[in-house]
């Protein structure tokens, strides 16, 4: 998807429109795309553009651990080859037992156990990986005289430490009545989509039922 130059403001406009109607520049979970779009933008931009500025704050939520990995996996290691670059992992630098043919002493044990004791200590540091979901819901109305836009402005009241909501749309069901889809992205730890569900069916008044039309790991 090109939208010339984020920068410009005709380049933020398009971009914005695309937006509105969009959670993401590919699909419905982040990729290499949105990773390509976050570094032109650089920074979240001010002013009127607000579905941009919702998109970027969701892309700057993720580590930059999490933001690598969408540009694709790494090349695979020859068994035994020593890594060659600075993107290399530190651990393969990490020789826990040193040569075969150091001699077995007392101070060869004593520098092994530093060794493993700094490995160690060094590998608990690392942060955990969080597991996160794109949901796409379906919220549909009683009938075609429900107000739409209250239901949005019910659903997006919900808040959940973990959920976080995006883009939406009304979509016809037929006979006048439209359904309301709206993504959101949930921590898989923290939110439960069958509670998160029935919190949305509470606004019984304007909300006939809620179902799941997509879910992808992120």
């Amino acid at each position: 998807m090109a939208f010339g130059d984020v920068k410009t403001p005709k380049g933020l406009q398009e971009l914005d429109a695309f937006l509105a109607e969009h959670s993401y520049i590919e699909g419905y979970t982040p990729s290499k795309a949105d990773l390509s779009v976050f570094e032109a933008l650089g920074k979240a931009p001010a002013g009127s553009a607000a579905h941009v500025q919702r998109w970027y704050k969701h892309i700057a939520s993720f580590s930059a651990q999490e933001r690598s990995s969408w540009g694709g996996q790494a090349l695979p290691q020859v068994a035994g080859a020593k890594p060659t670059t600075a993107a290399a992992d530190d651990d393969d630098d990490v020789d826990l037992f040193g040569s075969e043919d150091e001699e077995e002493s007392a101070e060869a044990e004593r520098i092994k156990a530093e060794r493993v004791a700094a490995y160690t200590a060094k590998k608990s540091k690392k942060p955990a990986l969080i597991a996160k979901s794109s949901v796409l819901l379906d919220v549909k109305p009683w009938d075609d005289e429900t107000d739409m836009g209250a239901m949005e402005k019910n659903v997006r009241s919900i808040e959940m430490d973990g959920l976080l909501w995006g883009a939406s749309k009304l979509v016809p069901v037929g006979y006048g009545i439209k359904k309301l889809q709206i993504m959101c992205v949930i921590e898989d730890d923290k939110v439960s989509i069958d509670l998160l569900s029935e919190q949305i069916e509470a606004f019984e008044d304007v909300v006939q039922s809620v179902d799941v039309a997509a879910f992808n790991k992120i």
